[in-house]
């Protein structure tokens, strides 16, 4: 057995098998020596710092006068080991902040309906404008990562492509803050969401607004959406270079099932694993041509069932943590009949978050909302606490979110 030490705490008597570079670098004749004398030491000085000794081969006074090893750190978990190191402290209520992130995502909508149109028309994209845009999007999220999710889920949507460009944008950010990623790669992010999907405008109308299954013949037309994209976003100045190549990963799935080139578990960039998670959320809780939306807890069922199979397991069960059980913006039903709207989690005890009552047990807008703390077990009767029956679709909600206040 070898043991790596320093050359300072070699002792007369430790057999010297390997060097920290090649013996023939050195003066010594001999491929592995006894340590014997100090010119033997003071040449060992010289041309190394550590080297490798035989522990059985030396004299075992010697290996006991070795300090103890320090015990190895524990292994990351898998969680652990996708966290980055940078904290983000939450700078701004949720009240405080709606109003800016409001703003900021109407904004965001209109210049990516201007980028879309680009992308038709065949123009190049505004790089500079298009990080500008991001950059706005990160702040906001950095400073309460609820307002923005919340502004997302309660506005009246445009187009789906639109829609889900943005949405998902704001998801990949939001998670990337919870991952304690570096600002930088937030950004990176925020852009790869809102760009990985601009090559569907390419496509005939009638194949994106299909209402039924597609043929193989259509599938395979709507797959080269992602060189379409690929192909504009390096014509794009002012992007990061590796954006074009992340933007190709968002279809593609743990157990090879994916688009465009069938990568499998690992060979998936970290980004692209992400990216693939985000666009399926916000897909299914969204109602597309194809099929109806599904509410936020049906929609994290669906991925945890597929985690490890079609999504990294990890990503998925952090993803789960981040957005919570009831997500921010979900339509909730509580058990008076009455429904409501998360409008922000509860770290700790997730099944608790807080909720803006809009209907009463009849169906009636409340003027003004309530909002319940459900973590401080508001009581709705004199015997039973408020809390969450189910969840709900969106649509289910007949309410115009534009008139909400907060």
């Amino acid at each position: 057995m070898k043991r790596e030490v320093s050359v300072d705490e070699l002792r007369f008597g430790m057999y010297v098998a390997e060097l920290d570079r090649p013996w023939t670098e050195t003066p010594f004749p001999f491929q592995g020596f006894l340590l014997r004398t100090q010119t033997q030491h003071e040449a060992l000085r010289r041309f190394c710092k550590r080297v490798f000794v035989d522990v059985e081969r030396s004299d075992a006074e010697a290996i006991a006068k070795l300090p103890a090893r320090p015990a190895p750190p524990p292994p990351k978990s898998a969680a652990e080991s996708l966290r980055g190191t940078t904290v983000y402290q939450e700078t701004a209520s949720l009240e405080h902040e709606f109003g800016r992130a409001r703003d900021i995502y109407a904004q965001s909508a209109a210049f990516i309906d201007e980028v879309l149109d680009w992308v038709q028309t065949g123009k190049v994209l505004d790089g500079r404008r298009l990080r500008e845009a991001v950059s706005n999007i990160t702040d906001c999220i950095v400073r309460n990562p609820d307002a923005l999710l919340l502004v997302s889920r309660l506005r009246t949507k445009g187009t789906y492509t639109l829609s889900h460009s943005l949405d998902v944008s704001i998801y990949m950010a939001v998670f990337g803050r919870f991952l304690q990623l570096p600002r930088e790669d937030i950004e990176l992010l925020g852009l790869l969401g809102l760009l990985q999907d601009v090559g569907k405008v390419k496509l005939p109308n009638a194949l994106i607004e299909k209402k039924g299954p597609l043929t193989p013949e259509e599938f395979e037309l709507a797959k080269t959406h992602v060189a379409h994209t690929v192909e504009q976003l390096r014509e794009t100045p002012e992007l990061p270079p590796s954006l074009p190549e992340l933007a190709a990963l968002h279809h593609e799935r743990h157990d090879g099932s994916g688009y465009p080139k069938g990568l499998k578990g690992f060979e998936i960039p970290l980004y692209g694993s992400i990216a693939a998670i985000m666009d399926t959320f916000d897909a299914l809780t969204k109602s597309r041509p194809y099929a109806g939306e599904i509410s936020p807890s049906n929609a994290l069922g669906m991925l945890h069932k597929a985690r490890g199979v079609q999504f990294h397991e990890a990503l998925v069960e952090q993803f789960i943590q981040c957005v919570g059980i009831f997500p921010v913006g979900s339509v909730v039903e509580l058990n008076t009949g009455e429904i409501g709207i998360v409008i922000a989690q509860n770290l700790v005890r997730r099944l608790t978050p807080r909720v803006m009552v809009v209907l009463d047990a009849q169906g009636l807008p409340l003027r003004p909302q309530k909002i319940l703390e459900l973590v401080k077990e508001p009581m709705a009767t004199p015997d039973e606490p408020y809390r969450i029956r189910r969840t709900l679709e969106h649509s289910k909600l007949s309410l115009d979110a534009a008139e909400f206040f907060l």
